[in-house]
């Protein structure tokens, strides 16, 4: 399971509130070119090797630093899209990313997850 930081959160809306002081530690998986060109959840098109993320809850267009808790290398990434789908993951990586991390063929890695710059929530009204 993730861990969080900081307090504990009982929703979703508290939690993002909370993002732009986030702090997540878990598992990460990347997706790569077999979502080419597919629209992300912010009307983009998918670029594999754009220094980009998913993450289930953080604004779009969030800045976040993901760093390989193993080896402490680290990345700067956008949130353009939603994910991870799969229990127990916190963020998937564009392939990009993964590669500048080193994340091996098991494509699996335990991150730290850290917002830079939270983009405001979109308001609906």
């Amino acid at each position: 399971m993730p861990a969080l930081a900081g307090p504990i959160y009982k929703n979703r809306a508290a939690l993002r509130q909370a993002s732009h002081s986030l702090v997540q530690v878990g598992t990460a998986s990347w997706y790569g070119r077999r979502h080419a060109g597919l629209l992300t959840a912010n009307g983009e098109r998918f670029d594999p090797q754009a220094m980009t993320c998913a993450h289930r809850t953080l604004p779009l267009g969030s800045m976040v630093k993901v760093t390989d808790i193993a080896s402490g290398k680290h990345v700067s990434l956008e949130v353009n899209d939603r994910g991870p789908y799969v229990r127990g993951r916190i963020v998937d990586l564009s392939e990009g990313a993964a590669r500048e991390l080193g994340v091996g063929r098991g494509g699996l890695i335990t991150v730290r997850v850290e917002v830079v710059t939270a983009a405001q929530a979109e308001t609906s009204g």
